[in-house]
């Protein structure tokens, strides 16, 4: 942490900035605070050169969006941003620099005192193994979420690991958070370099789920050990390492090896899931395993000792001044550097050919380090770009630069980005703010660049001039950030070195230079990450404005992740392969991941959101909004009919060969081709001797049957005064009934007089068990009056109606179980509810106690769900299991693996039985019925609109047929499921 420098922004919305906290490749954080409610944030702020880079933008605004989708558990939630900012300006902005006027990109979160886990690991050393449990099931509990929707993370560094008090934290969600090294270069494009090399870069294959595994596994052998397992032996080799050497683990605790050599396999289908390694490490939750504290009596205290200060921080003197709303970028001045800024280091020295030179011709170089080899690449790979389409390879036309460099030698490694210069003197240009003692070694910064095809030249238009003389300044000057990630160099497989018989790269010059130093024989194996879609282009444009993100996989190998890659972003023309070598296989579906959606539908912005949702036989899913029902073909996805009289309805039962609704004013039964009114039942007159019926919600169905509860108002007349007195006015009264309803004759059954609900009056009910003889109900708490809430001492009351009458037959209160517990019953005659921390069943005519099954500590049970010889259960602390209903036996519990306390998942079973749906506010989990196997979890992230609305809503789960239909706000999507 150090004070502000000049050209820092004093203001960023609500937040007025402190300090600077840490720099990183892409951006600077700040602490700031909001002097109106002291909340204090960290504010991160893209480097104005970078955000004037559209398709950095996109990017920076899509990880942005990723970090709010999984805020919660381990994930620091998003207090503010300027992430919606148009990508207008930056459009004309262009690649040099910030457009006038334009805002800064940042985003601010909740401060949360922590450490990064590699200045941690300076401070105290390798973390003991319930640290490393611990940290490592909260970091696989995030990857699980995350891949749970499709995505890759890469965002796993020694920086973007943060240790707090209470657990881990992750601070980066792609490649641009976790970034050694970002370059903004002419012509729009963005050079990214990642600190980690996997396998499969290694051989230009897919990156998914399984990578982000292996980055695990680095990362938690390095916090094991001080060191990551493939560092040993020459640097050149490192890439080779890491593919083909088993890596060293005889330093990690023994009960770990075996977990982190399986997510260190070399074949990415033999690692385990993330949901694994979180059960594996602590199977009650990373949360529950740090209770009573984590981390070593030093790292707490550093912690402790960071919050201090960070409280104790004022407003600096110029910060008072009035300063605009939002922050505007600033030009970084070359005095912005530390005056002892080392020089460029081995692999940031760029190589430049003397203008016509041929590509045998040697280049100059300036090594920082004699003894690290510069690092070239081998022959260009075309990889597809994930997402769009759109192919790209590297190109030889871009211009020499001279790369200056940002903030280089901060002695510590914070924010993912390895700022560290890897001594532990002070930088005259910072003030440190703990003694973090000794850092793991650090080596040069990005070994190689992947250049975009830049934007078609006229064909009059001569190519740029190269410089005259070698190390002469180059025309295209850019700016380049990070610092030197924490792994040595290293040649990958086939690359040009510095030493005899290397010849794939005769110029040894970046790629993407001009011809004479790479030219298009150079290259490094690519694979694709996705990237939000470019704006739409303008009608008649010459080029795809389609934005591509590859990753050029760059030799390292050394600390958390033994490896590099250099990621190209921008936006030029989509160019087709020049080589034989094959596209890429499809991508493999990977273990846990769902099955593909047989459909999925968008309920339509352009209306208001789904209230409810049912769904009509095997035909159709009936969704009601404030304006109109919609029904959507169940086989194909494609809406079919909407109609405005079943506006805010409910159910959509079938009656005969109709579609019963009930809105809040009438039942309608609608004609299911396309949704016309056939026939009508208005409350307000269709139910003899009640006047102005008021109908809740329903309560539960069977068979042509449905039972409701309802309330009307009635006037009491006062009785006439005596002599004298005056009249005193007439009570309004609200009597209710419950009633059954034959849907199919159109006719009422029975109705049963009910205590009147809380105001308005109308009760809510539900029915828990059907038996052959009675239906047992229970109102719903939030309905009850505080009379009836005082009368039952805080318990819970169950009804019995006479099925063919409605006639009451008795009230029961079973054991503590409390107004709002859950509960749910069985044809027997046995009532299965939470009581306490514990499930509990009774006998229902008796109120016997039959067994009880022990929850997790400090949670409660959600409403169980009845299936043959099993009770499914579910708890806020999210987890799901199954008993036996005769014995209460535990058969199984399984997590799903979101981290917190939240409401207890909702249980669908499929029709089936096999399959058991867990749906809560994060993800649906679904496992095998029968002993509980995690079989795959869905996560729908939203799309990558920077723009989108957050969705906040719960997952819902549908079964028919062979299909789960799982509802998140408007998105639908129909899997296939045993």
């Amino acid at each position: 942490m150090e004070a502000l420098r000049r050209e820092d922004p004093r203001r960023f919305g609500r937040f007025t900035v402190l300090a600077r906290f840490q720099e990183a490749a892409s951006a600077v954080q700040y602490v700031a605070r909001d002097t109106a409610t002291g909340e204090v944030a960290v504010i991160t702020a893209a480097r104005p050169a970078l955000a004037a880079v559209p398709a950095f933008r996109r990017r920076f605004q899509a990880e942005a969006r990723t970090a709010e989708r999984l805020a919660g558990g381990w994930v620091a939630p998003l207090v503010d941003s300027a992430a919606s900012a148009s990508d207008d300006t930056a459009d004309k902005a262009g690649a040099g620099g910030a457009a006038d006027g334009q805002e800064l990109l940042w985003t601010a979160t909740e401060y949360v005192p922590a450490l990064p886990l590699a200045e941690a690991i300076g401070i105290a050393g390798p973390l003991p193994e319930r640290a490393l449990r611990i940290l490592g099931a909260g970091i696989a509990e995030i990857l699980s979420r995350l891949h749970a929707g499709g995505a890759v993370l890469q965002g796993l560094a020694p920086g973007t690991v943060l240790l707090a008090e209470d657990g881990p934290r992750l601070t980066a969600f792609g490649p641009l958070g976790a970034a050694a090294a970002a370059e903004a270069k002419p012509g729009g494009q963005l050079s990214v370099r990642l600190g980690y090399l996997t396998p499969e870069q290694v051989e230009g294959k897919e990156v998914g789920a399984p990578s982000d595994l292996f980055v695990l596994g680095l990362l938690l052998a390095y916090a094991a050990t001080g060191t990551t397992p493939f560092t040993e032996g020459p640097a050149e080799e490192a890439a080779r390492r890491i593919a083909e050497a088993e890596p060293e683990l005889d330093a990690v605790p023994e009960e770990l090896r075996e977990l982190i050599a399986g997510c260190l396999a070399k074949d990415p289908a033999e690692r385990p899931t993330a949901g694994t390694v979180a059960a594996e490490l602590a199977l009650e939750g990373a949360a529950g395993l740090a209770r009573g504290g984590w981390l070593p009596e030093r790292l707490a205290a550093a912690v402790a000792d960071q919050e201090a200060r960070v409280r104790a921080l004022e407003v600096p003197e110029e910060a008072d001044a009035a300063t605009p709303e939002d922050a505007r970028p600033a030009e970084e001045p070359e005095d912005a550097r530390p005056e002892d800024a080392r020089p460029v280091d081995a692999m940031d020295a760029v190589a430049v050919a003397p203008p016509g030179a041929p590509a045998e011709a040697p280049v100059t170089r300036t090594p920082a380090d004699p003894q690290v080899p510069a690092a070239t690449t081998g022959p260009p790979v075309t990889a597809e770009a994930y997402g769009t389409g759109a192919t790209t390879e590297s190109h030889g036309t871009t211009p020499a630069t001279t790369t200056e460099t940002y903030g280089t030698t901060a002695p510590t490694t914070t924010g993912g980005y390895g700022t560290g210069s890897g001594d532990i003197g002070e930088d005259r240009g910072t003030t440190r703010f703990l003694n973090t003692g000794p850092k793991p070694p650090q080596s040069d910064r990005a070994t190689t660049q992947l250049a975009l095809p830049q934007e078609p030249q006229q064909p009059h238009e001569p190519p740029p001039a190269q410089p005259a003389a070698s190390g002469a300044p180059a025309p295209g000057h850019h700016h380049t950030y990070g610092s030197p990630a924490p792994y040595p160099a290293a040649l990958l497989p086939g690359s040009a070195g510095q030493g005899p018989g290397r010849s794939g790269n005769p110029g040894g010059g970046p790629i993407g230079g001009p011809r004479g130093t790479d030219g298009p024989q150079g290259g490094g194996p690519m694979v694709a990450l996705p990237l939000p879609p470019a704006p739409t282009p303008p009608d008649g444009s010459a080029t795809s404005r389609r934005a591509l993100i590859t990753i050029a996989a760059a030799a390292v190998g050394g600390l958390v992740v033994g490896g590099g890659a250099v990621a190209a972003i921008g936006g030029g023309e989509s160019v087709a392969a020049t080589d034989d070598k094959p596209a890429p296989k499809p991508r493999r579906t990977l273990p846990g991941r769902p099955p593909e959606p047989r459909w999925t539908y968008s309920h339509p912005a352009s209306e208001s959101s789904p209230l409810t949702t049912a769904l009509w036989r095997d035909r159709l899913l009936v969704v009601t909004s404030e304006s109109q029902a919609s029904a959507v073909d169940l086989r194909t996805g494609k809406r079919v009919w909407q109609r405005a009289d079943a506006a805010k309805g409910q159910a959509a039962l079938a009656a005969g060969d109709l579609c019963f609704v009930a809105s809040p004013t009438e039942f309608l039964w609608l004609a299911p081709e396309d949704g016309t009114v056939v026939h009508r039942v208005r409350y307000a007159d269709g139910f003899t001797g009640l006047p102005n019926l008021q109908v809740g919600r329903l309560a539960g169905q069977s068979g042509p049957l449905i039972w409701f509860a309802g309330s009307h108002t009635v006037t009491v007349k006062a009785p006439k005064p005596k002599k004298g007195k005056k009249q005193a006015p007439d009570r309004q009264l609200v009597q209710a009934h419950f009633f059954a309803y034959d849907i199919v004759r159109r006719a009422e059954v029975w109705r049963t007089p009910v205590p009147a609900g809380r105001a308005p009056g109308t009760p809510v009910a539900r029915v828990v068990a059907e038996r052959s003889a009675d239906l047992l109900v229970r109102q719903d708490a939030v309905t009850l009056t505080p009379a009836e809430v005082k009368a039952a001492k805080g318990k819970g009351i169950i009804r019995s109606f006479d099925r063919t009458t409605g006639k009451l037959q008795w009230a029961k209160q079973y054991g503590t179980a409390a107004p709002d517990a859950a509960v749910t019953g069985d044809e027997d005659g046995v009532l299965y509810a939470a009581v306490g921390t514990d499930l509990q069943s009774f006998e229902a005519d008796t109120a016997k106690p039959l067994w009880r099954v022990a929850g997790t500590a400090g949670s409660v049970f959600g409403t169980p769900v009845v299936a043959g010889p099993f009770v499914h259960t579910s708890e806020r602390s999210q987890q799901v299991g199954a008993v036996e209903r005769e014995t209460g036996r535990l058969v199984w519990r399984r997590s799903t693996e979101v981290p917190g306390i939240g409401n207890a998942p909702s249980l669908a079973l499929s029709s089936s039985g096999k399959t058991l749906f867990a749906s809560d506010a994060t993800q649906v989990t679904a496992f095998a019925a029968a002993d509980g196997e995690r079989l795959w979890k869905f996560q729908d992230i939203g799309v990558a609109d920077p723009k989108g609305a957050t969705v906040s809503a719960s997952y819902r789960t549908f079964t028919v047929g062979g299909s789960a239909v799982v509802q998140r706000d408007r998105s639908f999507y129909a899997f296939p499921v045993a």
